[in-house]
């Protein structure tokens, strides 16, 4: 039954269902409701599995098997067939190797950059260093020069302030010692 809006409802005693209902519907007027539905879903089953059936042989052809009933003209055709797929596979593969090459020549060449940086990189600490030499003896500023001005790898050097009492005795330390600049 539809309302007056539209909406569909459905009454049936507990007893009776939908199916009951057609079943009877069938027996009462003589028609088959399902005959005409059962026939087209017989022939759409039969004509794919048809489909199947020829797919099949063919996959089994192109794999070398069940060639006996086949004349001249249809292993031609099979042949250039499986020549055309042969290609698009060596097509794939050397388009897939390429890319594979191609990808790992610029992963060489950035590991190539990178290294060439660091080295840049560690030639420019060479040349400017950050950590110093501290003489022991604070009035001895003259050594220290000499020291900096005559070595090819002297390194700029600061002080602990005596000031700076958080920075004394650190890991056995005085002052005299090395620190960062």
């Amino acid at each position: 039954m539809f309302s007056s809006t539209g909406k569909f409802a459905e009454y049936c005693s507990p007893s009776t269902d939908t199916k009951n209902v057609f079943d009877r519907y069938q027996q009462v007027t003589g028609i088959d409701l399902w005959h005409s539905q059962y026939e087209r879903m017989q022939n759409n089953l039969n004509h794919l599995k048809e489909i199947n059936h020829n797919l099949r042989r063919e996959i089994r052809q192109r794999m070398g098997e069940d060639l006996d009933g086949l004349d001249i003209s249809e292993l031609r055709g099979l042949e250039q067939n499986v020549d055309e797929a042969l290609k698009l596979v060596r097509q794939r593969k050397y388009h897939v190797i390429t890319t594979q090459t191609d990808t790992y020549k610029k992963k060489l060449k950035n590991s190539h950059e990178a290294h060439q940086h660091l080295l840049r990189e560690l030639e420019v600490r060479d040349e400017h260093p950050v950590y110093g030499f501290v003489d022991n003896d604070p009035n001895n500023y003259d050594g220290t020069l000499a020291l900096a001005n005559a070595g090819s790898h002297v390194y700029a050097y600061q002080r602990v302030q005596p000031n700076q009492p958080n920075l004394h005795g650190i890991m056995g330390y005085n002052s005299n010692d090395l620190r960062l600049a």
